[in-house]
């Protein structure tokens, strides 16, 4: 899978380039090689990134001269050869930085921690808008932090035409020198403080493009199954950044690998298995937020929509040949957490690989393709890796690499979810167990705090008047009480389905047997799918939220800010708005750079949002209020009246926003809770 690069000296692989096709064809010859049915390349639209090269050249005070490669993210930027340029050092790079600076035909260079502060797109944007023609990124913190020779490449999740392109540590502190920044700059340091701008000569040579609307293939084999037409579903991706070993190639020879064993050994699946090896999940649309998974999103969405209702489970696999904790974990939806916790009870973990074990973690997250896929209905999990030192020190630099393979987690992971497809395919219905999201969403009322905050609800001293027995969030806890009563017999009703069904001896009856329970499974998947659609939303971090949480923080946050701003602590009051769940990050760019950023969210196509579109609701807008209160700090003794009504009107529509979201339950609880007992 290395063989293939987009740039010959970095390596990646990326969504629609020539590098990642030939690989599709690779992987499509081998998938029919191995012996797999029905193998595919199955085509839909994305827009597509080549990055070529990007070399920049610099000279000291002596005149040595330095090269250096950079990375680059999904923007365009082409350059006849050499260029010459004037670099300006911009320290962050927030709106701030830029005062008596003038950056216009320029490049800037900038320090930045994505995983702790904001991502690349808000200062690469706002380097565009002060006219510069490229932004070039240092990591100070955050990820490739094991070397400071690491370069890093994440999504952009902004517009093609803001150029932008990264560069290692050891790299920007020669060049920091030769712009006459004598600070001592090492790994891990703080931005330096430049009172003026400090700039310097530099030559760039560079070809990075987007194209729009260009095709792309997912991969598609089969093994066939012989009862139902049910399937199980294997998925990794196999576009990359660099070389991507662990990430994500040591999981398409997995599934492939998975696949080849079941061939070689002559088993005769009762599900269909069909192995997907999924273009684009790294990047695959431009100027959107949602602009990762995208070969997976259309897979199940437009490409093959039907394959929603007869999936029973989606096992998709990153970075599996290296040990993120001591502990191994599946991490899958709320619904399999059941019948996951017992699966790996039989399981003998080897010390080697993971001496403390296995557990089993839930929600999904939407760091890999089965977020796409999950929403679409199809119960989606993946090994569990995006927590751990390796994303810090390794993930999307050079440096994922074989020197980091581990072959006793890796021959792990295929035995066990070699095993785990093995106990799938024995099931009938698909063990879902509604009861774990619904005590899972319960949880998330927190009755005390949301009966306090809620404007209309009159508690009395007696547990059961009649005011606290209507209010609202008391309706939603007796449906969700009922919902979990429903569940749990559903899912005894499911376990003593599937346990009849092993102790069926011939395969005729056991057909016949599948036959009869077809309609409830799709049912049941079709029940899966609407829980997805009512209850799962996003918060602006990208965390799998029920509907009603993200407001109930807001509501508690804001409060938390007027009651500060009345005392005169604006920096208290700040803190507070900072955590309300917003674009919070963008309050420290120009005004431009905060609407686009937000507006893209919340009114583009469905079509450019993907997996995103209409999972984050009622956005705040306090964009103006925080540059009032900032610019307020600078005064004496500032008049807060205005900005304490501003924050006022914001609890009371955040409180509406809120008893909308608990009446909004009520309905999809009742909707749900008719279509279980349709069952």
């Amino acid at each position: 899978m290395e063989k293939e690069k987009t740039n010959p000296v970095l390596g990646y692989r990326t969504a629609g380039s020539k590098a990642e096709i030939a690989t599709g064809n690779m992987l499509y010859e081998e998938m029919k090689r191995i012996g797999l049915s029905d193998v595919t390349k199955d085509e839909f639209r994305l827009d597509s990134w080549e990055f070529e090269k990007a070399v920049l050249k610099f000279k000291d005070k002596k005149g040595k001269e330095y090269s250096c490669q950079l990375g680059a993210y999904q923007t365009n930027f082409v350059t006849d050869g050499f260029q010459e340029y004037e670099i300006v050092y911009v320290n962050k790079g927030t709106a701030e930085d830029y005062e008596g600076m003038d950056v216009e035909g320029k490049l800037v260079l900038a320090e930045i921690n994505q995983r702790d502060e904001w991502w690349i797109n808000y200062p690469a944007y706002q380097a565009y808008l002060k006219g510069a023609v490229g932004f070039i990124a240092v990591q100070e913190h955050g990820y490739g932090e094991k070397y400071d020779t690491s370069l890093n490449a994440q999504d952009i999740a902004g517009p093609e035409y803001a150029a932008a392109f990264s560069m290692s540590q050891a790299d920007a502190k020669k060049l920091k020198e030769c712009m006459g920044i004598s600070a001592e700059y090492n790994m891990g340091s703080t931005c330096v403080e430049v009172k003026q701008p400090i700039s310097a000569k530099v030559w760039l040579d560079a070809k990075s493009m987007v194209r729009r609307n260009v095709p792309a293939y997912n991969i598609v084999g089969k093994i066939p199954g012989e009862e139902t037409e049910q399937m199980i579903l294997l998925t990794a991706h196999y576009d990359s950044y660099f070389d991507g070993f662990q990430d994500d190639n040591a999981a398409v020879a997995m599934i492939i690998g998975m696949a080849k064993a079941m061939l070689e050994g002559g088993y005769r699946p009762a599900h269909t298995i069909v192995v997907c090896a999924v273009a684009a999940e790294e990047w695959g649309v431009s100027d959107s937020k949602f602009d990762w998974s995208t070969g997976a999103y259309n897979q199940v969405f437009r490409v093959h929509p039907e394959w929603r209702g007869h999936i029973i489970a989606d096992l998709n696999f990153e970075l599996p040949a290296h040990a993120h904790h001591s502990r191994d974990a599946i991490r899958g939806t709320y619904e399999y957490a059941d019948y996951f916790e017992q699966f790996v009870k039989q399981i003998d973990v080897p010390k080697k690989a993971y001496p403390d074990g296995i557990t089993v973690l839930y929600p999904i997250e939407t760091w890999s393709d089965d977020f796409s896929i999950s929403i679409a209905g199809i119960p989606s999990l993946v090994n569990d890796f995006s927590d751990g030192p390796f994303m810090e020190n390794y993930y999307h630099s050079q440096y994922d690499n074989e020197e980091l393979y581990e072959e006793p987690v890796y021959r792990f992971h295929h035995e066990l979810y070699l095993r785990l497809i093995l106990e799938m395919d024995k099931l009938v219905l698909p063990p879902l167990n509604f009861g774990r999201m619904f005590k899972a969403m319960k949880e998330s009322l927190d009755e005390k705090e949301i009966l306090q905050e809620t404007e209309n609800a009159v508690i009395q001293e007696k547990e059961q008047s009649d005011e606290v027995k209507d209010n609202p969030v008391h309706v939603l806890e007796r449906l969700i009480d009922c919902g979990i009563y429903q569940a749990d017999e559903i899912y005894k009703w499911i376990q003593g389905v599937n346990l009849e069904y092993q102790n069926l001896e011939s395969k005729e009856e056991r057909k016949v047997y599948r036959e009869q329970y077809s309609k409830k499974g799709e049912a049941l998947l079709r029940i899966y799918q609407k829980t997805q659609d009512y209850f799962t939303r996003l918060d602006w971090e990208d965390e799998v939220k029920f509907p009603q949480e993200a407001v109930k923080r807001n509501i508690r946050e804001l409060k938390c800010a007027l009651d500060a701003l009345k005392e005169g602590k604006i920096h208290d009051t700040l803190e507070s708005i900072y955590k309300v769940d917003n674009n919070c990050f963008a309050f420290l760019f120009d005004d431009e750079v905060y609407y686009h950023f937000t507006e893209y969210i919340l009114h583009q196509p469905k079509e450019r949002l993907m997996w995103g579109a209409g999972r984050i609701w009622h956005h705040e807008n306090l964009y103006g209020i925080v540059q009032r209160l900032r610019g307020k700090m600078k005064e004496e003794n500032p008049k807060l009246n205005e900005e304490i009504r501003r924050l006022e009107a914001a609890i009371y529509r955040q409180k509406n926003c809120y008893e909308d979201d608990i009446r909004y339950m009520i309905r999809s609880l009742e909707k749900i809770r008719k279509m279980m007992g349709e069952l």
